[in-house]
């Protein structure tokens, strides 16, 4: 025998219970270096520090010049 639930659960009930399942969005932080907002414990896209050192050599991008 398998076992069943003896009562249906409402939709009201079933919503409460799974409102606690929910992805959380992490915490950010601003580049010691260049301010910009980081995910901790990672180095920063922009400017290649990580715990206040250079971990990193970021290229910088070439702008286009118009040529009159």
């Amino acid at each position: 025998m398998p076992h069943e639930p003896k009562k249906r659960h409402s939709r009201a009930r079933q919503g409460k219970r799974r409102a606690n399942i929910k992805l959380k969005i992490p915490g950010f932080l601003a580049c010691s270096n260049c301010q910009a907002t980081v995910y901790p414990h990672t180095v920063c896209k922009k400017c290649g520090f990580y715990n206040g050192k250079q971990v990193l050599a970021i290229k910088a991008k070439k702008t286009k010049e118009k040529t009159a």
